[in-house]
C-alpha cells in the first residue's frame, strides 16, 4: 500500500519536535508495510527552516496563501495547484492508493482535490479541539473556514481524531449546523497518538530526581503556565528544595519571567526554551512530576511521553487526556483554571513518594497496554486496509 502524507507539521533542523507526531507514525507505518510518500507544506510568505535529518524523509512543498487568517479558507485551492502536477507523475511513478492529510486546512482541502483528480479516497487527521477552525479565525473569515473545513470532512473516507473528545467537536460541529449544506454528518473515527516507549522510558533503579516539577508547551496563554507558577508560589513555603522547570517557547515568555520574579520564585523556575526531543526524554526520566495545567488540549503528546517516563502527570479535566488518565490510578487531574486545585495537587505528590511511584509505574503500563507508536500504526494501517477493501 502506498499512502501520500500532506502535512503542514513536520521536524526540522531547528525544531525535531514540530510535527514529531507525524513523522514518528510515518516510520513506524514502514515497519508495518504502509510506504509512505510524505510531502511537507509551507506558505510561500513563511521562512522555510531545513529538513530533520533524523525524521523520514519529506518533499517540502510551498504554494501562495494570503497572508494572516484571511487566507486559511482558500489556502487548500492554491496548495492543490501547487501540488497537482508532482502529485501525478508520483501517481504515475507508483500508484497511490490513499492520501492522509493533516488538518483540515490547508491540507485536507488540498486532499480533497487531489483525490478526485486521482479517484482514490482520502482521509483527515483533526489533531486540536479548533476542528473548524473558528476560534483561531474569528468573524467572518471564521464562518468561511468552518464551512471549507465541514466540505473537507463530509468528503472525506473518514475524519480521524486524536481523541473522543476531538470526534464530539467535528459531530458537534454538524449538529449545531456549521455545515451549511454539506450534510449532516461526517464519518469518524478515534486513533490516539502514540509514544516510542524506548525513548520515553524510565530513570535507571537509583537515579532518584530531586524535588522537581517539569512542564513541556509553547509559552501560550491556554497552556496554563502562569497557574502553575502561582501555585509553585503557593507550595514553595513547604518544599524550600523545590525547582521547576519549563521547556518550550512562545509568546508569553518575557510575561512569564515578570510573573516568576513579582512571585519571588525566579531563582526555582527555569526557562529553558525548545529543546530537542533526546533531552526533552532526559527531563521527562529526572524530574519529580510532569504538570501542564492546559485547557485547551485535544489530546496532549507531552502527557503520554510523560506516562511513559514513568512519571506522575498533572493534567486538566475536559481535555482528550481524560480519556488516558484516571485520577489517583495512572495520573492526577485537576479542574481547569483553578488555582486551589492545582497548588492541591502539586503539595500531595510532592509529599508523598510513595504515590508518586504507584501513579508512575500504572502509567507507563498503560502507555504500554494502548498507547504506544506501534499501537497507533496498527490502528491506522487497519483502517486503511478498511477504506480500501
Amino acid at each position: 500500500m502506498h499512502v501520500l502524507t500532506l502535512t503542514p507539521f513536520y521536524p526540522t533542523a531547528a525544531d525535531d519536535a514540530a510535527g514529531c507526531f507525524i513523522a514518528e507514525s510515518v516510520r513506524e507505518l514502514e515497519r508495518q508495510g504502509i510506504e509512505s510518500s510524505v510531502i511537507a507544506v509551507h506558505p510561500l510568505h513563511r521562512t522555510h527552516a531545513s529538513a530533520d535529518g533524523n525524521a523520514p524523509g519529506a518533499h517540502w512543498q510551498s504554494y501562495f496563501s494570503f497572508p494572516g487568517n484571511a487566507g486559511l479558507s482558500s489556502a487548500g485551492w492554491f496548495l492543490h495547484s501547487a501540488l497537482k502536477s508532482r502529485v501525478k507523475k508520483l501517481h504515475a511513478r507508483q500508484p497511490i492508493h490513499l492520501i492522509h492529510a493533516h488538518a483540515a486546512l490547508p491540507c485536507g482541502q488540498a486532499a480533497m482535490l487531489l483525490a478526485a483528480d486521482l479517484g482514490i479516497p482520502f482521509v483527515v487527521t483533526v489533531h486540536g479541539l479548533d476542528a473548524f477552525a473558528t476560534r483561531q479565525v474569528p468573524g467572518w473569515f471564521g464562518r468561511r473556514c468552518a464551512k471549507a473545513s465541514a466540505k473537507v470532512y463530509h468528503a472525506a473516507a473518514r475524519v480521524i481524531c486524536i481523541s473522543e473528545h476531538v470526534a464530539q467537536r467535528v459531530r458537534g460541529g454538524f449538529e449545531a449546523g456549521i455545515e451549511d449544506g454539506f450534510g449532516n454528518a461526517a464519518q469518524t473515527s478515534v486513533v490516539y497518538n502514540g509514544v516510542d516507549p524506548s525513548l520515553f522510558r524510565p530513570s535507571v533503579p537509583g537515579n532518584s530526581a530531586a524535588a522537581e516539577i517539569l512542564s513541556v508547551g509553547n509559552l501560550i496563554p491556554i497552556k496554563g503556565h502562569e497557574l502553575l507558577l502561582r501555585a509553585v508560589a503557593a507550595v514553595a513555603p513547604k518544599h524550600p528544595e523545590l525547582q521547576c522547570k519549563i521547556i518550550g517557547d512562545g509568546p508569553e515568555r518575557a510575561r512569564l519571567q515578570d510573573l516568576a520574579r513579582t512571585l519571588r520564585i525566579h531563582d526555582r523556575v527555569h526557562f529553558l526554551g525548545r529543546k530537542p526531543r533526546s533531552e526533552v526524554a532526559v527531563a521527562m526520566r529526572t524530574c519529580t512530576l510532569f504538570a501542564l495545567p492546559s485547557w485547551y488540549e485535544g489530546l496532549g503528546c507531552v502527557y503520554l511521553e510523560a506516562m511513559a517516563a514513568e512519571r506522575p502527570v498533572i493534567a486538566c479535566r475536559g481535555q482528550g487526556i481524560e480519556e488516558i488518565i484516571r485520577h489517583g490510578e495512572n495520573g492526577w487531574l485537576i479542574e481547569a483554571q483553578n488555582l486551589g486545585d492545582l497548588t492541591a495537587a502539586l503539595d500531595t505528590l510532592l509529599s508523598d513518594v510513595s504515590l508518586r511511584d504507584q501513579l508512575g509505574r500504572t502509567a507507563r503500563q498503560t502507555i504500554l497496554r494502548s498507547h504506544t507508536l506501534a499501537h497507533q500504526a496498527t490502528q491506522l494501517a487497519s483502517l486503511y486496509r478498511e477504506l480500501l477493501s
